[in-house]
């Protein structure tokens, strides 16, 4: 680590790329990257245009201690450096919330592509608000609301919705639709992951995002088994849930009983039906 005092930026990362790829990490290259512009207080891309600058002054302890954190403990690079990108904003990131995925932007897509003009849509179990500031900040004729059951978790979204300029969108501290008044669509991204899938996920995971944002139970279904009678007793016309693998059938049965009379499944990038929709 001493090394990197003095180096430049092409050397500080091919050293922190070794120290990463040792922790088990499969992506050390951008982790290094990310954690290094971080340090320096630049965009990632300006690494690219000064691989000969030298790493010195702060930078230099700030990037010994991102990479130490990122070896030694596999804590997530978004923790690190406290943001992550979500489609077009830039959200504030710590251990009280999930780390938004890639996967979830698709929620989003199906959102932006099946909400109809000024409707009313809650994001359920917003955590640090993606969802829910993604929606505003796209279509803002939207009335946007986003509900989590953790205080802490509302903090993180609220702090962000305040960077972000978005006072328009209501957040409520509850279980599911508690505390919302009107509902004509739901989006949600709730805790899926079977109890017993524990043991195949990554340290980054394991280790350091919260139990309660990720675990559904027995088969991951514990929430929505909730949330799909919920949204029909509140009258939402139109519910998008993220799923995990294998799960969209017994979702789309469950959205059909709840009086969901078209029901279908969205693919990700990977192929895997990631999102369920339900709309009468």
């Amino acid at each position: 680590m001493s090394a990197f005092g003095g180096a430049t930026v092409r050397e500080a990362l091919d050293s922190a790329v070794i120290a990463i790829a040792a922790a088990g990490s499969d992506t050390p290259r951008l982790d290094a990257e990310l954690l290094l512009a971080a340090a320096l207080g630049i965009d990632r891309t300006a690494l690219f245009l000064a691989p000969g600058r030298e790493v010195a002054g702060p930078a230099v302890r700030a990037f010994q201690d991102a990479v130490r954190r990122r070896s030694a403990g596999r804590e997530p690079v978004a923790y690190i450096t406290g943001t992550r990108r979500f489609r077009y904003i830039e959200l504030a990131v710590d251990p009280r919330v999930l780390v938004p995925r890639p996967e979830t932007e698709l929620l989003v897509e199906v959102g932006l592509e099946l909400l109809a003009d000024g409707e009313r849509v809650v994001d359920v179990g917003t955590g640090s608000g993606a969802v829910a500031l993604a929606l505003a900040s796209e279509r803002p004729d939207l009335a946007v609301a986003a509900t989590d059951v953790s205080a802490d978790a509302l903090a993180v979204a609220r702090a962000n919705a305040a960077r972000l300029g978005r006072d328009d969108v209501v957040f409520v501290e509850g279980d599911l639709l508690a505390g919302v008044a009107q509902v004509e669509a739901v989006l949600c991204n709730p805790p899926y992951v079977a109890a017993g899938e524990r043991a195949s996920l990554s340290p980054e995971i394991t280790r350091h995002e919260p139990p309660a944002a990720l675990f559904g139970g027995d088969d991951g279904l514990d929430v929505i088994r909730r949330l799909v009678p919920a949204a029909a007793a509140a009258g939402a016309r139109l519910l998008a849930i993220e799923v995990g693998g294998g799960q969209a059938r017994a979702v789309e049965e469950l959205m059909g009983e709840a009086g969901f009379s078209h029901v279908d499944a969205r693919r990700d990038l990977a192929g895997i039906e990631r999102v369920v929709i339900g709309v009468r």
